[in-house]
């Protein structure tokens, strides 16, 4: 009989609640760990997160929640860390325990600004977490369908095949199908970018561009994420695949979609410093800009961007978005 899998979710936002929610459906028991220590007893007195798809009830016998991350740490084998980029950094100042004989799944969509790194290369260069225990989630899955219990797919991506495979399991439902892929660092260069594209998308919506403008915006996006990736990692893929294009689609064009919600408050005027305020939850795609932005400009012969060039210049060079995006029309095709 196959062992089930020990697994704990880092983080206590609306993606860590629907990953917690998905694996308690198939084990007997999760371990969650959350900073907020009044949101654990909220969940144990009412079973339901105050915060986050609210929605979303849990079975309390299945849930080990804790506010220690290093006992979150001890207990899992398979951790998974749904947490903010730009917080990781500042979330592990508390952790005294090795993560080198961890298998690390990322449903983080970003990169980790301090070190420039995608995540999966920020465990393995800073915590030394060998390559083949590295795996990633990818959507297109927006929290609040999983909350809902709307069909969603996932794609499970991991250097190592049988450790994909092992997870894939313990993530597949009635209301969830998953796949396995092995371009672990295209698809989570891929979620970083398409979080940028989504935030463009929202600028435009914000300027008052219609969907005829939109679907071209899209159409060259996916085009642009290719050139990216593959300059920085060549490897056979379809972008068009679900973890790719489909994911850029539902970030771009959803309501749900915080990172186009934070653009389109952009394009109506709000600035940076306002959007971010207003917004509950945190848009991703404000931080990888700057990053992607700069590795980007790294190397000698960088990619073609003109889209994540000009999000760059409204988020990070104050440029006013209605004459950039007037410029960017002309760029497009």
């Amino acid at each position: 009989m196959e062992k089930e899998l020990k697994v704990s979710v880092i983080g206590g936002g609306s993606w860590a609640t629907a990953l917690t929610k998905i694996l308690t459906t198939n084990l007997s028991q999760v371990c969650w760990y959350m900073r907020n220590s009044s949101a654990i007893e909220h969940i144990k007195k009412t079973n339901h997160n105050p915060n986050y798809i609210t929605d979303v009830e849990f079975d309390i016998n299945k849930l080990k929640l804790t506010d220690d991350i290093n006992e979150a740490v001890a207990y899992g084998d398979y951790l998974v860390f749904a947490i903010p980029s730009a917080f990781l950094s500042s979330e592990f100042e508390k952790l005294n325990l090795p993560l080198s004989n961890k298998n690390i799944f990322s449903a983080i969509k970003g990169i980790e600004p301090k070190s420039g790194l995608i995540v999966g290369e920020y465990f393995h260069k800073i915590y030394q977490v060998p390559y083949d225990n590295i795996g990633v989630i990818a959507g297109p899955c927006h929290a609040e369908e999983v909350a809902l219990e709307r069909l969603s797919y996932l794609t499970i991506a991991c250097f190592n095949q049988e450790k994909a495979n092992l997870f894939a399991k313990a993530m597949r439902t009635y209301f969830v199908k998953t796949k396995l892929s092995d371009d672990v660092i295209g698809i989570e260069y891929a979620a970083m970018l398409k979080n940028i594209y989504a935030i463009a998308a929202g600028i435009a919506h914000g300027l008052g561009y219609g969907d005829n403008f939109q679907s071209v915006l899209m159409s060259n996006a996916i085009r642009e994420m290719r050139r990216y990736i593959k300059r920085i990692y060549k490897i056979k893929r379809n972008i068009n695949n679900s973890a790719y294009l489909g994911d850029l689609l539902v970030t771009g064009y959803s309501l749900f979609s915080r990172n186009r919600t934070f653009g389109n408050m952009i394009g109506k005027g709000y600035t940076v410093k306002s959007a971010i305020m207003e917004m509950n939850m945190v848009a991703e795609g404000y931080y990888a800009v700057k990053s992607a932005y700069e590795i980007n400009n790294k190397h000698t012969r960088k990619s073609r961007t003109p889209i994540l060039d000009a999000v760059y210049q409204i988020l990070y060079e104050n440029k006013k978005a209605k004459q950039v995006f007037s410029e960017l029309v002309n760029e497009l095709n």
